[in-house]
């Protein structure tokens, strides 16, 4: 069975750092052989593989083009999409234990719902069921539900039905524990240790208003390793 893992990360032109800081600590826990790929928007539209109209209320340049990872993987195998917002503790061989041949997408089932209207860098906040499971999915590429989204799919349909995971059935959506999801500002912080991959679902460090947020420390430490002239947005 596979043991190595593609992972496909969210990229975002405002935000590069926090796809820096995302990859450098998957690859410094990893103990498998680990690939991390940025999906970037302006590729894929030269591609002509994404035609979607401009959504207002996308919050980043990866709202739609995440599912697209399956695509990307060649249908194949087992892929890990993450935002860039992350920040590992965690090593994602252990997320290999998870895989299941009966799930098309396996991921953290959040019920949440977010205090504040906006986030980041002054975007909207929108609130919908099942929100932020779609942040961090590990794929069933070959799937047959999870071959769908191809990208006439993923151009045609909603916001809705692709971040609900309508495109698969309720039982085909398998379960991760939380700690690889762990939301900043919302769960509640292990009393030992540290959260698998914390989530600056409401913004990180790299933005200005966003200095104190749990485990900021830790993130800037991140940063500055990898480029130690990373300014605040």
């Amino acid at each position: 069975m596979q043991n190595e893992l593609d992972i496909y990360v969210g990229w975002d032109s405002r935000e590069p750092i926090a796809y820096e800081v995302a990859k450098s600590t998957v690859l410094k826990h990893a103990t498998i052989p680990v690939r991390v790929i940025p999906i970037k928007l302006e590729e894929l539209v030269e591609k002509g593989a994404y035609t979607r109209d401009i959504d207002p209320l996308a919050s980043t340049e990866f709202t739609y083009s995440r599912f697209f990872t399956p695509w990307l993987a060649g249908y194949k195998g087992w892929a890990l999409f993450c935002d860039c917002d992350f920040l590992f503790f965690g090593d994602v061989a252990k997320l290999l234990e998870y895989r299941d041949e009966t799930k098309a997408v396996v991921c953290v089932k959040h019920d949440y719902t977010p205090k504040e209207g906006t986030k980041m860098d002054g975007k909207v906040q929108t609130s919908y069921p099942r929100k932020n499971w779609s942040s961090f999915m590990l794929f069933n590429c070959d799937h047959p539900s999870t071959r769908q989204l191809a990208p006439e799919l993923i151009n045609r349909e909603s916001g809705a039905y692709l971040h609900r995971m309508q495109w698969a059935q309720d039982d085909e959506i398998g379960e991760v524990p939380v700690e690889w999801n762990w939301l900043e500002g919302w769960n509640e912080k292990p009393v030992h240790g540290y959260p698998n991959a914390v989530h600056f679902t409401n913004g990180g460090p790299w933005f200005k208003d966003w200095q104190n947020v749990d485990y900021a420390d830790e993130w800037r430490a991140a940063a500055s390793a990898v480029d130690p002239n990373w300014k605040t947005i």
